[in-house]
């Protein structure tokens, strides 16, 4: 009989799909994983992932890995009737590594630490692309133990793997990195949208761009293929998601009492970009709500 453990995933949408098929390819582990999609679930089916549910999962897996849209979910997920602790048997750990909001995820977490449930929060940063190639940034707040047991399965997942200090220091990491990559791209969306009204090609300051002190990670993912092309699919990281996220660090930096205007600024960008229909769209979009607004008299 093998004793490695049996794994958990809930939630395998656009960035849980490939981290859970990285998890069964890669942990020699029995994987079970549930969504509300069952579809997603069943295009697993052939990396060697069993359909379950959250109920099953909390009765037979040791450590469960959560890849939600928000807070609330998680909070659902682990403290419903039929969540994670009502049914927990073999449940040890519970690896949060959605984008979720710091002092709740301290909350849950003591919520979790009483019924005897360790909680370790590891968000996730890159692209698709990245979770599907097992290519991920993910920084994790946890005990030195609690990492250290939780990080070959993490490896399975990402390319780097930082702890980043206790309960919640993963969410702060994640959400400081979301903050910044989010104004750059609106920095970007003007600069894109002002080039193209003075008559300068949108491609060639992609190009320029990235030959001088202002090339960046947002430059090169977002620049040459999104905002020179004026093309932002549905499917990607979306304009509402990247606002939950702004959401985040604008309430991060109200807590430490900060101000943060450009955050503010980037939030109001966004929310307009929703308004005007792109809620579901790559989040770069705010280009063309940029370009109109500029037009304007």
């Amino acid at each position: 009989m093998s004793s490695k453990p049996i794994l958990g995933f809930i939630g395998v949408g656009v960035m849980g799909m490939g981290m859970c098929r990285n998890l069964a390819q890669k942990s020699g582990c029995t994987v079970l994983a549930a969504d509300l999609n069952a579809d997603n679930v069943r295009a697993l089916a052939g990396d060697g992932v069993i359909a379950s549910s959250v109920q099953q999962i909390a009765e037979t897996a040791s450590i469960v890995f959560l890849s939600l849209p928000a807070i609330q979910h998680v909070e659902a997920v682990c403290n419903g009737p039929d969540g994670l602790v009502a049914n927990a048997r073999a449940l040890q750990t519970v690896v949060d590594m959605s984008t979720s909001d710091v002092e709740r995820t301290r909350q849950l977490a003591a919520t979790l630490g009483a019924a005897g449930i360790d909680l370790v929060d590891a968000p996730v940063a890159r692209s698709r692309a990245a979770a599907n190639n097992g290519t991920l940034l993910i920084t994790v707040g946890a005990s030195e133990s609690q990492f250290a047991a939780v990080k070959p399965y993490l490896d399975c997942m990402g390319s780097d793997v930082l702890h980043c200090g206790p309960t919640g220091a993963g969410q702060v990491v994640k959400i400081l990195n979301n903050m910044v990559l989010l104004n750059t791209v609106h920095t970007l969306a003007e600069a894109f949208a002002m080039a193209d009204k003075s008559g300068v090609s949108k491609d060639l300051l992609a190009h320029a761009l990235g030959l001088g002190s202002a090339a960046s990670f947002a430059l090169n993912l977002t620049g040459a293929n999104y905002l020179a092309k004026d093309v932002f699919p549905e499917k990607m990281f979306s304009t509402a998601y990247a606002l939950k996220d702004l959401k985040l660090a604008l309430e991060l930096s109200s807590t430490v009492q900060l101000d943060n205007a450009i955050t503010a600024l980037t939030a109001q960008q966004l929310q307009k970009s929703i308004d005007a229909g792109f809620a579901d769209h790559y989040y770069p979009v705010m280009y063309r709500v940029i370009a109109d607004t500029k037009a304007a008299p």
